[in-house]
């Protein structure tokens, strides 16, 4: 590490804590993510707090790159796994039920998908996506106990804190939920991972930042910053065609990127920082297809400003708006 740049992490030559310099640390070799789709619905879609879900979710639970759900979950793992391996020779294993909510069931089923995965050759872990009103206390008891004998996070979507907003996404919790829901989880020492969407409809880039600003005061470890993609067959459509939607230019994202990464504590771990959706179904933004462009672009945006994740943090309490 050098003095103008104390947090670059030297094995991924990146200015912000990488999740694969988190995971190559923390087992010493490649971890892959298996992304699974585990059979399971949301809430926000069958009726129990909402319908329609999400406005920006997909026909797919947000879950297009996961495995395909007609096969079970060993099948799905197995073809995901050949296929990293085409490109990477060795490496362990995280399971990640990624597709719709994944603690949206008894626990009894919850048990009979995360156990038959986790005792797979290879599997060091398990990532499950779920949200902050999915969490009854049998659930979090269970989560607990899968905590102490593996390496567990829980990925819970916030997406904004601003409560318009997830109004008009039809998000269906409030942030006090989303507080709540991390406070069950930590108080079991359990690992939160926060997701974050840029460009939502109607947000600036002041609104966006308090988003982020609010993460880096809670107790996460991970967050995942999304740009928001618009896909055919969403809801979201019919608001972009309202105008209640614009894209985020790739500067004015790279440049918001940056700005949430230093005001970030620098020990929370960027799970991801860009994504991209399927190629047949994107409507917007079409930059962002390129992603080594967007991440590539990130990089030299750090670079250029002499910053890293954390310049500015500075801790605060969260205050909601």
């Amino acid at each position: 590490m050098n003095q103008t740049n104390p947090f670059t992490f030297a094995s991924d030559d990146k200015r912000y804590h990488t999740w694969n310099y988190h995971l190559r640390n923390t087992f010493g070799h490649k971890v892959f993510k298996i992304a699974l789709d585990g059979g399971f619905d949301c809430p926000n879609r069958d009726g129990t707090v909402a319908h329609g879900g999400c406005t920006f979710c997909s026909a797919a639970g947000s879950g297009d790159f996961a495995g395909d759900r007609t096969d079970d979950l060993i099948t799905q793992f197995n073809e995901i796994k050949n296929k990293m391996h085409e490109k990477w020779k060795d490496g362990k294993y995280m399971a990640y039920f990624q597709a719709y909510t994944n603690t949206h069931a008894p626990v009894d089923v919850l048990k009979e998908k995360y156990e038959s995965v986790l005792g797979l050759d290879g599997v060091v872990g398990l990532s499950i996506a779920t949200r902050p009103d999915c969490l009854p206390d049998d659930v979090v008891e269970y989560l607990a106990e899968l905590n102490e004998r593996t390496y567990l996070w829980v990925e819970l979507g916030l997406q904004t804190v601003h409560e318009r907003t997830a109004m008009l996404i039809n998000r269906a919790h409030d942030f006090d939920c989303y507080v709540e829901g991390v406070n069950k989880l930590r108080k079991h020492g359990i690992r939160v991972c926060s997701h974050i969407i840029n460009g939502l409809p109607l947000e600036n880039n002041e609104m966006m930042m308090e988003t982020a600003k609010a993460v880096a005061d809670l107790d996460v470890q991970g967050i995942k910053i999304h740009l928001l993609h618009l896909l055919k067959g969403t809801p979201m459509v019919k608001q972009y065609e309202k105008g209640k939607l614009d894209f985020l230019t790739l500067e004015e994202y790279v440049n918001l990127v940056c700005d949430q990464l230093e005001i970030l504590p620098p020990e929370m771990i960027v799970h991801r920082i860009t994504g991209d959706g399927p190629i047949d179904l994107m409507i917007g933004p079409m930059w962002s297809v390129n992603k080594w462009n967007v991440l590539n672009s990130i990089d030299a945006e750090l670079k250029r400003r002499n910053s890293y994740q954390g310049k500015f943090h500075r801790k605060k309490e969260v205050k909601l708006t």
